[in-house]
Order: structure tokens, then sequence, then C-alpha cells
């Protein structure tokens, strides 16, 4: 499998874990404010194939206890079920990042015990997914049956909404404290412009704004909280 992108530590994107992360390309989304849009397109060359990772790994063991798995959509890919249990069998620990629109693998990542902890973006309200998307259509039922999936089933998990000015509004916060009610967590991430995102003209919630949607969300996810926040 091909590896788009490699980040050789981190602290931050695998929580308690010093972990690399692994960025893979391609996406079904096209979010407006998406960091990664080159990598979402298929855009960028891979850097390394799947062996140099894990030799990369084995050099690193006993430095790194953990593997992050981003994109782009790490699960449009067939392999990565495979190459995250050739991880685990290294001694790491295996987080994933998905917008959710895999569930078939998503389940088997899950059934095969591939994923320590999940992180599943929740994008808006059902009224504004698309938009916020990107694209003309998502099935909103796949995405409610990721959300099951990782409810019923992970052995830890996130909800996660990049919030953006031009597409949240409280009402959002209340139809997707609906589509995640009695959650283990939430997190508020505030958009933060960068040279990277697509579209120009989009602008972070204030403070104030996001303390008033983590307020909303906290009646359906009691644990919710901001992140990216001074």
């Amino acid at each position: 499998m091909k590896i788009h992108g490699l980040q050789k530590l981190t602290l931050l994107d695998f929580h308690e874990h010093v972990a690399c992360t692994v960025f893979l390309g391609g996406c079904d989304f096209r979010c407006p404010f998406c960091h990664n849009f080159e990598l979402a397109e298929g855009r960028l060359p891979p850097v390394m194939e799947e062996e140099e990772l894990l030799s990369f790994l084995k050099s690193r063991q006993g430095l790194l206890d953990g593997v992050a798995f981003t994109g782009g959509e790490p699960c449009l890919h067939p392999g990565l079920p495979d190459l995250m249990a050739k991880i685990r069998d290294l001694g790491f620990a295996t987080k994933l990042d998905s917008n959710g629109y895999h569930p078939a693998r998503l389940r088997e990542i899950i059934d095969r015990g591939l994923a320590d902890y999940v992180a599943m973006d929740i994008k808006n309200s059902p009224a504004k997914y698309s938009l916020t998307c990107g694209i003309e259509t998502v099935d909103l039922d796949v995405i409610r049956e990721s959300i099951g999936l990782l409810m019923e089933r992970a052995p830890d998990y996130e909800f996660r909404t990049t919030v953006v000015a031009e597409f949240h509004e409280a009402d959002d916060f209340r139809a997707m404290g609906e589509m995640i009610r009695g959650a283990r967590r939430y997190f508020l991430q505030c958009f933060t412009d960068r040279d990277s995102v697509p579209f120009g003209n989009l602008h972070a919630p204030t403070k104030a704004q996001l303390e008033e949607f983590r307020d909303i969300s906290r009646k359906y996810v009691p644990d919710t909280e901001l992140r990216g926040v001074d």
C-alpha cells in the first residue's frame, strides 16, 4: 500500500501516546475547509511504500508507542486492515481517523481488534451534511451506521466537528447532538485558515459561539469539549 505522508513524531494526534502519523491519499468528500485538500484529491504523489513504513517503525520500537492513520480517508484503502495488523504485531497501538463513509471496512477494523482508538468526523446537521462535505449527496444512513458501530463496538472513540462560522449555527448542534446522543465524548474543533484550505473567505467562530455550541452539545453528550481554542 502506498503512503502519502509521514509525520515521524507527534504528541498531539494520538492522546497519551508518543506516535507517528501516517497519511493516506484520496477522500470521498471535498470539504471546503479541509487542511489536506491536495491529499484528499489524490494529487500528491506517495512518499513511500508499505514496506518502507514498516522498516521505519521497526527502527522506532521502544521510542514510539503509537501510529495514527489519517488522510484523506484511510478507509478507502482495502489494504488498510492488514497493514494495521502488521503494525500491531510490531507492538504499536493504533488510532484511526475517519469520515465514517465506509462502515464495512470500519467494522472489519473494529471486529479484528485493529484500532485502539477511532476518531470520526461529524460534519454537520443532516440538512447541511452534503453542503459541508462539498459534494452533491451524502447517504446519511451510512454515516449513522458508522456512528452506531463506534458507540456499540469500538474499544475507545471520539466524535468531532470542525466548526466553521459559515457552515454551523446553534440548531446544527442540536441536530448533531441527536445523531450521537449518549456518545462517549465529542470535540468541537475550531477552524483555522491555512494556505492549504481550498476555499477562501472562511472564518473561525468566536469563542463565545463555540462555548454556546459546546453547552448545547453537552445536553446530548455530557463529555463535550473545545479543541484548538485559546
